[in-house]
């Protein structure tokens, strides 16, 4: 018959509260850290950024595996976090890939810059340039266009415009022409893309020189890559 002592004893499995407590945020704050430096910063494309993403969490499920073995108080908030956050991250990634929105509003139009009579136009909008879209990382098409509008203001309008969809996708001002998908430096945002199809309008910040930022570029933030741009000339 076998006798356990107390010095062969197997330790006893006990995580205090707060320890347990504290793997919840902690678990979630590098899960997505992670997430964001391989998919974000580490991965040179938009395919490479989704295969480093599933990457990282397939390497984080056997850390919490094989590091909190024998450890079953500890292991279950932060096997329980790691899933909800693996089954969200995926959920807003395919509501945000697989399915299209299209977006058509009344968008300002306005004579060519070039055959306009003067400055005022007659108190009519005039468009400072345009350019058609282009794929970059993803494939497009449609038509890019500034125009001032005669009550005030400047806009940036899409026409007709057909990508495809993505997480957090941003309509960006860049300075100077873009040559490749991540080449963004200086830039005025616009706002969130209204829908990845479509007609739409976006307002350009007031003293913003459009001569300088001179192309546009539908940026996805989430995975820092181009998926489109316009480089925009005077009309």
């Amino acid at each position: 018959m076998a006798v356990t002592t107390a010095q062969n004893a197997p330790l006893p499995d006990r995580a205090p509260l707060w320890l347990r407590l504290a793997a919840i945020p902690l678990t979630l704050a590098i899960l997505l850290a992670g997430l964001w430096f391989f998919a974000g910063v580490v991965a040179p494309g938009y395919d490479s950024s989704i295969a480093l993403g599933v990457a990282w969490f397939v390497a984080a499920s056997l850390g919490i595996r094989f590091g909190l073995r024998g450890r079953r108080a500890l292991k279950l908030p932060v096997q329980a976090t790691f899933l909800a956050t693996a089954v969200l991250v995926g959920a807003i990634f395919a509501w945000t890939t697989f399915r299209d929105v299209t977006v058509v509003e009344d968008v300002a139009g306005g004579r060519p810059a070039s055959q306009a009579p003067g400055d005022d136009a007659g108190g009519s909008n005039v468009q400072l340039s345009s350019g058609l879209l282009v794929g970059l990382a993803h494939g497009a098409s449609g038509s890019a266009a500034v125009v001032k509008l005669g009550s005030g203001g400047r806009v940036l309008t899409f026409t007709d415009l057909d990508t495809d969809n993505g997480p957090d996708l941003r309509v960006y001002l860049v300075a100077g022409p873009v040559s490749g998908d991540d080449d963004v430096g200086d830039f005025v945002d616009l706002g969130g893309l209204k829908g990845n199809k479509g007609t739409q309008q976006y307002e350009i910040p007031a003293g913003t020189d459009t001569d300088r930022y001179s192309t546009v570029v539908i940026w996805c933030r989430a995975f820092t890559i181009s998926f489109a741009k316009a480089e925009l000339t005077k009309t």
